[in-house]
């Protein structure tokens, strides 16, 4: 995992996540591998924002049942990235 982009796997866009944003806290979903210090190291050169703090949460996959048989969805990382006070991240604003 040497690219920066493979850090980052996706934006997390639900309803909780936005209300984050107005603290300053930006959700994504990462590797599950990835280290704060790379998190950290992606997202600052990435979107050009100053990283105060990260917390990671290992999410476990919910029991799920397709056509009647029992299943799993993915276990997956997810990283609450708090920026500098003033700062935004543009992607998710919308411009």
């Amino acid at each position: 995992m040497t690219s920066l982009n493979d850090v980052l796997i996706e934006p997390v866009l639900s309803e909780k996540a936005t209300a984050l944003r107005e603290e300053g806290k930006y959700v994504f979903k990462v590797q599950p591998s990835a280290s704060k210090t790379q998190i950290k190291e992606a997202v600052s050169k990435l979107f050009g924002v100053t990283v105060v703090k990260i917390t990671t949460v290992n999410v476990l996959g919910k029991v799920k049942r397709l056509r009647g048989k029992p299943g799993k969805t993915a276990d997956w990382k997810k990283a609450i990235v708090r920026v500098a006070p003033g700062e935004t991240i543009k992607v998710f604003e919308g411009v």
